[in-house]
């Protein structure tokens, strides 16, 4: 049965809710793999490549990435760097500069046509008829802002990029915590139960909803199961009826 969204402001989790999980771990994820040592080779001092470098090494204890790689030749840092990728990469981790770093590396994948991002079909019809309404579509994920938009701009149906007013990254907090929707609320500027929030994790819904938002599960096919739970459920944007 549909679901009736009283509201203007629609936030949504990219994985498993506008786009297959698969396509991230099979694709995406590999593909920074492969790439990611060429990639610290040729941009190894730029601005954006140590600006994510030095919050992997904070978060790997130490005060800098200067103070991570004392001593070390630019060889010998860049293949220190490269592990510690590919071991948060192993954890799954969502620590803002992985996700930054694998941002700054798949870019030139979505540049050069090699990466196109999947979206269910239901997704652009649904992202067109929402703006056409007048509603607010911002998305939220632990991808970097920077990865979102090159996710968007460069998908299997083209440019979606223009249907978004908005961009949430882990800079905001992390997706199972009450505060980072507060900050989301406070930046759209509206009320927290003016924002429908859309995700296929039940404890990111639960800490939206402690928030004050509204919440949506959508269950796509090859979403992990998730654990008991009282949020309306979705298979499809196209289910969302909205009235702004």
């Amino acid at each position: 049965m549909p679901l009736t969204f009283t509201g203007c402001c629609i936030l949504t989790d990219i994985e498993g809710t506008t786009s297959s999980i698969s396509y991230v771990y099979d694709e995406l994820f590999p593909y920074v793999r492969k790439n990611v040592e060429a990639y610290l080779q040729k941009n190894w001092g730029r601005e954006e490549l140590v600006a994510a470098a030095d919050l992997i090494a904070r978060d790997a204890g130490a005060p800098s990435l200067a103070a991570w790689c004392l001593g070390l030749t630019q060889p010998q840092a860049i293949e220190k760097l490269r592990v510690e990728v590919n071991r948060l990469m192993n954890i799954d981790s969502k620590s803002t500069g992985l996700k930054q770093l694998q941002g700054l590396v798949s870019k030139a994948g979505y540049d050069s046509g090699t990466l196109r991002a999947h979206v269910y079909p239901d997704v652009p019809p649904a992202l067109k008829a929402w703006c056409e309404k007048g509603v607010d579509v911002r998305i939220y994920s632990s991808g970097s802002i920077q990865a979102q938009c090159q996710f968007f701009g460069h998908t299997i149906a083209g440019d979606l990029l223009p249907f978004f007013k908005g961009h949430y990254d882990t800079r905001v907090g992390a997706k199972r915590e009450i505060s980072s929707y507060r900050n989301i609320a406070a930046s759209v500027g509206r009320p927290a139960g003016e924002i429908l929030f859309l995700s296929d994790v039940t404890a990111e819904l639960d800490a939206a909803r402690g928030a004050g938002m509204q919440t949506a599960l959508l269950v796509r096919p090859g979403n992990p199961k998730q654990p008991e739970h009282t949020h309306p459920v979705l298979k499809t944007f196209a289910d969302l009826s909205i009235v702004c």
